[in-house]
Protein backbone atom coordinates (compact mmCIF):
# COMPACT_ATOMS: atom_id res chain seq x y z
CA UNK A 1 0.00 0.00 0.00
CA UNK A 2 2.72 2.74 0.70
CA UNK A 3 4.85 1.71 -2.65
CA UNK A 4 3.51 4.31 -4.51
CA UNK A 5 5.24 6.89 -1.59
CA UNK A 6 8.28 6.14 -3.41
CA UNK A 7 7.92 7.27 -6.51
CA UNK A 8 9.59 8.07 -8.79
CA UNK A 9 11.11 4.75 -8.78
CA UNK A 10 13.86 4.75 -11.99
CA UNK A 11 14.71 1.38 -10.99
CA UNK A 12 14.70 -2.31 -9.20
CA UNK A 13 17.26 -4.14 -8.18
CA UNK A 14 15.89 -7.91 -6.27
CA UNK A 15 17.74 -10.23 -4.64
CA UNK A 16 17.71 -13.33 -2.77
CA UNK A 17 15.11 -14.86 -0.07
CA UNK A 18 13.20 -18.20 1.09
CA UNK A 19 11.39 -20.21 -1.33
CA UNK A 20 8.11 -17.86 -3.22
CA UNK A 21 5.00 -19.23 -2.21
CA UNK A 22 3.89 -22.53 -4.26
CA UNK A 23 0.28 -21.46 -4.46
CA UNK A 24 1.22 -18.18 -6.29
CA UNK A 25 2.44 -20.09 -9.15
CA UNK A 26 0.84 -24.12 -9.21
CA UNK A 27 -2.81 -23.06 -9.82
CA UNK A 28 -3.19 -26.01 -12.64
CA UNK A 29 0.16 -27.08 -12.18
CA UNK A 30 0.41 -29.91 -9.39
CA UNK A 31 3.11 -30.48 -7.78
CA UNK A 32 5.26 -33.66 -8.88
CA UNK A 33 6.39 -33.75 -5.45
CA UNK A 34 4.53 -36.30 -2.94
CA UNK A 35 3.81 -34.90 0.79
CA UNK A 36 6.57 -37.37 1.64
CA UNK A 37 9.00 -35.48 -0.47
CA UNK A 38 8.06 -32.05 0.79
CA UNK A 39 8.45 -33.08 4.02
CA UNK A 40 11.89 -34.04 3.18
CA UNK A 41 12.66 -30.51 0.91
CA UNK A 42 12.05 -28.75 4.33
CA UNK A 43 14.16 -30.87 6.17
CA UNK A 44 17.24 -30.18 4.11
CA UNK A 45 16.64 -26.51 3.24
CA UNK A 46 15.51 -25.26 6.51
CA UNK A 47 16.16 -21.81 5.69
CA UNK A 48 14.93 -21.54 2.29
CA UNK A 49 11.48 -23.13 3.02
CA UNK A 50 9.77 -20.96 5.73
CA UNK A 51 7.33 -18.66 3.73
CA UNK A 52 7.18 -15.01 4.19
CA UNK A 53 3.81 -14.04 1.90
CA UNK A 54 4.68 -10.85 2.93
CA UNK A 55 7.40 -10.78 1.42
CA UNK A 56 5.95 -12.32 -1.09
CA UNK A 57 3.01 -9.78 -2.11
CA UNK A 58 5.52 -6.65 -1.59
CA UNK A 59 7.93 -8.05 -4.23
CA UNK A 60 5.73 -9.48 -6.88
CA UNK A 61 3.81 -6.15 -6.36
CA UNK A 62 6.75 -4.22 -7.04
CA UNK A 63 8.17 -6.35 -10.28
CA UNK A 64 4.50 -6.30 -11.78
CA UNK A 65 4.71 -2.19 -11.18
CA UNK A 66 8.49 -2.39 -12.57
CA UNK A 67 6.70 -4.06 -15.89
CA UNK A 68 3.49 -1.70 -15.93
CA UNK A 69 5.66 0.82 -16.46
CA UNK A 70 9.23 -0.10 -17.99
CA UNK A 71 10.92 0.63 -15.43
CA UNK A 72 14.42 -0.99 -15.37
CA UNK A 73 14.74 -4.66 -13.30
CA UNK A 74 17.61 -6.52 -12.40
CA UNK A 75 16.49 -10.05 -10.50
CA UNK A 76 18.95 -12.57 -8.94
CA UNK A 77 18.61 -15.49 -7.86
CA UNK A 78 15.23 -15.47 -5.69
CA UNK A 79 14.65 -11.81 -7.88
CA UNK A 80 14.68 -13.74 -10.58
CA UNK A 81 12.07 -16.24 -10.01
CA UNK A 82 9.71 -13.53 -9.02
CA UNK A 83 10.11 -11.94 -11.97
CA UNK A 84 8.94 -15.06 -13.97
CA UNK A 85 6.41 -15.99 -11.64
CA UNK A 86 4.95 -12.29 -11.84
CA UNK A 87 4.67 -12.59 -15.82
CA UNK A 88 2.69 -16.21 -14.92
CA UNK A 89 5.79 -18.25 -14.91
CA UNK A 90 6.48 -21.38 -13.02
CA UNK A 91 8.93 -22.99 -10.37
CA UNK A 92 10.47 -26.09 -9.71
CA UNK A 93 9.94 -26.30 -6.02
CA UNK A 94 12.68 -28.21 -5.72
CA UNK A 95 14.98 -29.20 -8.19
CA UNK A 96 17.03 -31.99 -6.90
CA UNK A 97 13.16 -34.02 -6.53
CA UNK A 98 11.80 -32.87 -9.84
CA UNK A 99 14.52 -31.94 -12.89
CA UNK A 100 16.80 -34.27 -11.44
CA UNK A 101 14.35 -37.00 -12.68
CA UNK A 102 14.40 -35.60 -16.52
CA UNK A 103 17.88 -35.06 -17.15
CA UNK A 104 20.39 -38.26 -18.13
CA UNK A 105 22.66 -38.95 -14.90
CA UNK A 106 25.59 -37.18 -16.85
CA UNK A 107 24.06 -34.17 -16.90
CA UNK A 108 23.10 -33.88 -13.12
CA UNK A 109 24.00 -30.79 -11.95
CA UNK A 110 24.42 -29.65 -7.97
CA UNK A 111 22.74 -26.30 -7.81
CA UNK A 112 23.43 -26.25 -3.86
CA UNK A 113 26.35 -27.59 -2.11
CA UNK A 114 25.97 -26.21 1.62
CA UNK A 115 29.88 -27.64 2.00
CA UNK A 116 30.83 -25.46 -0.30
CA UNK A 117 28.94 -22.44 -0.18
CA UNK A 118 30.37 -19.80 -2.07
CA UNK A 119 33.29 -21.59 -3.72
CA UNK A 120 30.76 -23.98 -5.64
CA UNK A 121 30.60 -23.58 -9.75
CA UNK A 122 28.94 -25.25 -12.12
CA UNK A 123 29.16 -25.03 -16.12
CA UNK A 124 26.25 -23.03 -18.12
CA UNK A 125 25.82 -22.84 -21.89
CA UNK A 126 25.37 -19.13 -22.87
CA UNK A 127 22.89 -18.29 -25.53
CA UNK A 128 24.42 -16.46 -28.58
CA UNK A 129 23.51 -12.99 -29.48
CA UNK A 130 22.07 -12.45 -25.80
CA UNK A 131 23.29 -9.68 -23.52
CA UNK A 132 25.34 -12.34 -21.31
CA UNK A 133 27.07 -13.73 -24.60
CA UNK A 134 28.56 -10.17 -25.52
CA UNK A 135 29.21 -9.44 -21.50
CA UNK A 136 31.55 -12.81 -21.52
CA UNK A 137 32.54 -12.92 -25.11
CA UNK A 138 35.90 -12.28 -24.49
CA UNK A 139 36.03 -15.40 -21.56
CA UNK A 140 34.15 -17.91 -24.20
CA UNK A 141 36.64 -20.55 -25.27
CA UNK A 142 36.37 -20.93 -28.99
CA UNK A 143 34.18 -23.69 -30.30
CA UNK A 144 32.61 -23.41 -26.45
CA UNK A 145 29.55 -21.75 -25.46
CA UNK A 146 30.12 -21.88 -21.26
CA UNK A 147 31.48 -20.41 -18.74
CA UNK A 148 31.46 -21.77 -14.37
CA UNK A 149 28.91 -19.98 -12.43
CA UNK A 150 27.99 -20.18 -8.51
CA UNK A 151 25.03 -21.67 -7.36
CA UNK A 152 23.27 -21.19 -4.25
CA UNK A 153 19.40 -22.50 -4.89
CA UNK A 154 17.29 -25.20 -4.97
CA UNK A 155 14.70 -24.22 -7.04
CA UNK A 156 14.66 -22.61 -10.43
CA UNK A 157 12.43 -21.59 -13.40
CA UNK A 158 10.38 -24.56 -14.58
CA UNK A 159 8.16 -22.70 -17.71
CA UNK A 160 9.61 -19.69 -18.50
CA UNK A 161 7.14 -16.94 -19.28
CA UNK A 162 6.10 -15.90 -23.18
CA UNK A 163 8.03 -12.52 -22.80
CA UNK A 164 10.90 -14.02 -21.79
CA UNK A 165 13.97 -15.46 -23.94
CA UNK A 166 17.04 -18.02 -22.44
CA UNK A 167 20.30 -16.76 -21.91
CA UNK A 168 21.91 -19.42 -20.65
CA UNK A 169 21.10 -23.26 -19.18
CA UNK A 170 22.67 -25.54 -17.09
CA UNK A 171 23.61 -28.75 -17.80
CA UNK A 172 20.56 -30.55 -16.99
CA UNK A 173 18.58 -28.28 -19.10
CA UNK A 174 17.65 -25.56 -15.96
CA UNK A 175 17.37 -21.78 -17.41
CA UNK A 176 20.34 -19.80 -15.73
CA UNK A 177 19.21 -16.34 -17.34
CA UNK A 178 16.94 -14.81 -19.20
CA UNK A 179 15.85 -11.08 -20.60
CA UNK A 180 12.87 -9.69 -22.38
CA UNK A 181 14.52 -8.64 -25.58
CA UNK A 182 11.57 -6.02 -26.27
CA UNK A 183 12.60 -4.40 -22.80
CA UNK A 184 16.12 -4.51 -23.51
CA UNK A 185 18.19 -1.09 -24.37
CA UNK A 186 19.68 0.13 -21.78
CA UNK A 187 20.96 3.49 -23.15
CA UNK A 188 17.50 4.19 -23.64
CA UNK A 189 16.13 2.99 -20.31
CA UNK A 190 15.33 -0.45 -20.90
CA UNK A 191 16.33 -3.29 -18.72
CA UNK A 192 14.06 -6.41 -17.56
CA UNK A 193 16.22 -9.43 -17.15
CA UNK A 194 16.86 -12.07 -14.34
CA UNK A 195 19.83 -13.85 -13.39
CA UNK A 196 19.62 -17.45 -11.04
CA UNK A 197 23.39 -16.60 -10.39
CA UNK A 198 25.68 -13.97 -8.57
CA UNK A 199 27.95 -12.12 -11.13
CA UNK A 200 28.95 -10.11 -8.36
CA UNK A 201 30.02 -12.83 -6.24
CA UNK A 202 31.94 -14.83 -8.47
CA UNK A 203 35.57 -13.94 -7.32
CA UNK A 204 38.44 -15.86 -7.15
CA UNK A 205 39.56 -17.20 -3.88
CA UNK A 206 40.96 -15.11 -1.50
CA UNK A 207 40.70 -11.94 -3.40
CA UNK A 208 38.40 -9.58 -4.55
CA UNK A 209 39.34 -10.25 -8.61
CA UNK A 210 36.57 -11.34 -10.60
CA UNK A 211 36.66 -14.83 -12.26
CA UNK A 212 35.69 -12.91 -15.15
CA UNK A 213 35.82 -9.88 -16.72
CA UNK A 214 32.45 -9.87 -17.94
CA UNK A 215 31.21 -10.66 -13.94
CA UNK A 216 30.38 -6.83 -13.52
CA UNK A 217 28.35 -5.89 -17.14
CA UNK A 218 24.82 -6.63 -16.18
CA UNK A 219 25.01 -4.25 -12.86
CA UNK A 220 26.80 -1.51 -14.85
CA UNK A 221 24.18 -2.02 -18.19
CA UNK A 222 21.63 -2.00 -15.41
CA UNK A 223 22.92 1.08 -13.66
CA UNK A 224 23.31 2.77 -17.39
CA UNK A 225 19.29 2.00 -17.76
CA UNK A 226 18.41 3.24 -14.52
CA UNK A 227 20.38 6.51 -15.07
CA UNK A 228 18.58 7.00 -18.42
CA UNK A 229 15.45 5.99 -17.40
CA UNK A 230 15.28 8.73 -15.08
CA UNK A 231 16.62 11.41 -16.66
CA UNK A 232 13.31 10.44 -18.95
CA UNK A 233 10.99 10.65 -16.23
CA UNK A 234 12.90 14.29 -15.15
CA UNK A 235 12.21 15.49 -18.73
CA UNK A 236 9.13 14.67 -17.91
CA UNK A 237 8.45 16.34 -14.85
CA UNK A 238 8.17 19.86 -14.03
CA UNK A 239 9.59 20.82 -10.66
CA UNK A 240 7.39 23.44 -10.46
CA UNK A 241 4.58 21.20 -10.30
CA UNK A 242 5.67 19.18 -7.96
CA UNK A 243 5.08 19.53 -4.46
CA UNK A 244 6.41 22.70 -2.45
CA UNK A 245 6.66 23.55 1.68
CA UNK A 246 4.15 25.86 2.69
CA UNK A 247 5.65 28.53 5.32
CA UNK A 248 5.17 26.89 8.53
CA UNK A 249 6.42 23.65 6.89
CA UNK A 250 9.60 25.18 5.65
CA UNK A 251 10.11 27.29 8.77
CA UNK A 252 10.02 23.92 10.60
CA UNK A 253 12.26 22.09 7.81
CA UNK A 254 14.55 24.83 8.82
CA UNK A 255 14.78 24.74 12.25
CA UNK A 256 15.56 20.90 11.93
CA UNK A 257 17.87 20.81 9.41
CA UNK A 258 19.42 23.72 12.08
CA UNK A 259 19.35 21.78 14.66
CA UNK A 260 20.75 18.01 12.71
CA UNK A 261 23.74 20.94 11.91
CA UNK A 262 24.59 21.43 15.41
CA UNK A 263 24.60 18.03 16.30
CA UNK A 264 26.87 16.82 13.42
CA UNK A 265 28.76 19.52 15.22
CA UNK A 266 29.06 18.56 18.43
CA UNK A 267 29.60 14.70 17.12
CA UNK A 268 32.20 15.88 14.43
CA UNK A 269 34.08 18.08 16.77
CA UNK A 270 34.16 16.48 20.29
CA UNK A 271 32.82 19.80 22.14
CA UNK A 272 29.84 19.98 24.02
CA UNK A 273 26.96 22.53 23.08
CA UNK A 274 27.23 25.95 25.03
CA UNK A 275 23.77 25.85 26.82
CA UNK A 276 22.91 28.97 24.57
CA UNK A 277 22.34 26.81 22.00
CA UNK A 278 20.67 23.97 23.83
CA UNK A 279 17.45 25.12 22.83
CA UNK A 280 18.06 24.54 19.33
CA UNK A 281 18.76 21.04 19.84
CA UNK A 282 16.11 20.40 21.53
CA UNK A 283 14.39 20.90 18.59
CA UNK A 284 15.83 18.21 16.42
CA UNK A 285 15.15 15.95 19.46
CA UNK A 286 11.25 16.76 19.76
CA UNK A 287 10.93 15.93 15.93
CA UNK A 288 12.84 12.52 16.56
CA UNK A 289 10.60 12.13 19.79
CA UNK A 290 10.80 8.45 18.92
CA UNK A 291 12.84 5.34 17.46
CA UNK A 292 10.37 2.54 16.74
CA UNK A 293 11.64 -1.03 17.58
CA UNK A 294 12.59 -3.51 14.49
CA UNK A 295 9.70 -6.35 14.35
CA UNK A 296 11.43 -9.77 14.08
CA UNK A 297 10.22 -10.25 10.64
CA UNK A 298 12.40 -6.73 9.81
CA UNK A 299 15.24 -8.31 12.18
CA UNK A 300 15.56 -11.34 9.64
CA UNK A 301 15.20 -9.39 6.59
CA UNK A 302 18.07 -7.17 7.64
CA UNK A 303 20.54 -10.33 8.25
CA UNK A 304 19.17 -11.89 4.81
CA UNK A 305 20.25 -8.16 3.30
CA UNK A 306 23.75 -8.51 5.01
CA UNK A 307 23.96 -12.61 3.72
CA UNK A 308 24.10 -11.07 0.09
CA UNK A 309 27.54 -9.49 1.28
CA UNK A 310 29.25 -12.66 2.47
CA UNK A 311 33.13 -12.76 2.60
CA UNK A 312 32.69 -8.92 2.46
CA UNK A 313 35.22 -8.28 4.96
CA UNK A 314 35.11 -4.78 3.65
CA UNK A 315 31.65 -4.28 4.22
CA UNK A 316 31.59 -5.86 7.68
CA UNK A 317 34.45 -3.00 8.81
CA UNK A 318 32.40 -0.34 7.60
CA UNK A 319 29.67 -1.73 9.83
CA UNK A 320 31.56 -1.55 12.36
CA UNK A 321 32.64 1.83 11.78
CA UNK A 322 29.20 3.32 11.83
CA UNK A 323 28.80 1.87 14.90
CA UNK A 324 29.88 4.83 16.77
CA UNK A 325 27.86 7.31 14.48
CA UNK A 326 24.72 5.23 14.88
CA UNK A 327 24.74 5.63 18.66
CA UNK A 328 25.83 9.27 18.51
CA UNK A 329 22.80 9.39 16.04
CA UNK A 330 20.43 7.55 18.63
CA UNK A 331 21.12 9.25 21.36
CA UNK A 332 19.22 12.72 19.80
CA UNK A 333 16.75 10.62 18.22
CA UNK A 334 13.54 9.45 20.01
CA UNK A 335 10.30 8.26 19.21
CA UNK A 336 8.59 9.48 15.85
CA UNK A 337 4.72 10.26 16.16
CA UNK A 338 2.77 9.29 12.57
CA UNK A 339 2.34 12.92 11.76
CA UNK A 340 6.19 13.98 12.39
CA UNK A 341 6.59 10.80 10.16
CA UNK A 342 4.18 12.25 7.88
CA UNK A 343 6.24 15.45 8.07
CA UNK A 344 9.88 13.49 7.31
CA UNK A 345 8.08 11.41 3.91
CA UNK A 346 7.02 15.00 2.28
CA UNK A 347 10.21 16.94 3.21
CA UNK A 348 12.53 14.13 1.56
CA UNK A 349 9.45 13.74 -1.06
CA UNK A 350 10.76 17.11 -2.10
CA UNK A 351 14.15 16.69 -1.36
CA UNK A 352 14.25 13.67 -3.63
CA UNK A 353 12.87 15.88 -6.53
CA UNK A 354 15.02 19.06 -6.22
CA UNK A 355 18.15 16.01 -6.20
CA UNK A 356 17.15 14.19 -9.39
CA UNK A 357 16.76 17.69 -10.98
CA UNK A 358 20.27 18.58 -10.02
CA UNK A 359 21.90 14.97 -11.15
CA UNK A 360 19.75 15.50 -14.64
CA UNK A 361 21.81 18.66 -14.71
CA UNK A 362 25.69 17.48 -13.57
CA UNK A 363 24.83 14.42 -15.82
CA UNK A 364 23.82 16.66 -18.85
CA UNK A 365 27.06 19.14 -18.33
CA UNK A 366 29.15 15.72 -18.09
Amino acid sequence: MLLDSFEPIHGVLLCEGEDIDPSLYEAGDISSLSPEEVEEVRRLHVSDTAIDREKDSIELRLAKFCLERNIPYLGICRGSQVLNVACGGTLYRDIGKELARKCKPEDATVHMDYDNYDGHRHSVRVVEDTPLHSWFRESLEQGRMEIEVNSYHHQGVKMLAERFVPMAFAPDGLIEGFFDPDAYNPEEGKFIMGLQFHPERMRRPGSEEFDYPGCPAAYQEFVKAVIAYQKKVNSSMNLKDGPKLDEVMEKKRKIIIRSFSLAKHMYISGHDMPPSKEQDLKAGAEFLESNTVLSLQQEKRLKQMGATVRNASAYLERLKMNERREMAARSVMGKMSIEQLSELLSFYHTIGQICSEVLEKKLMAG
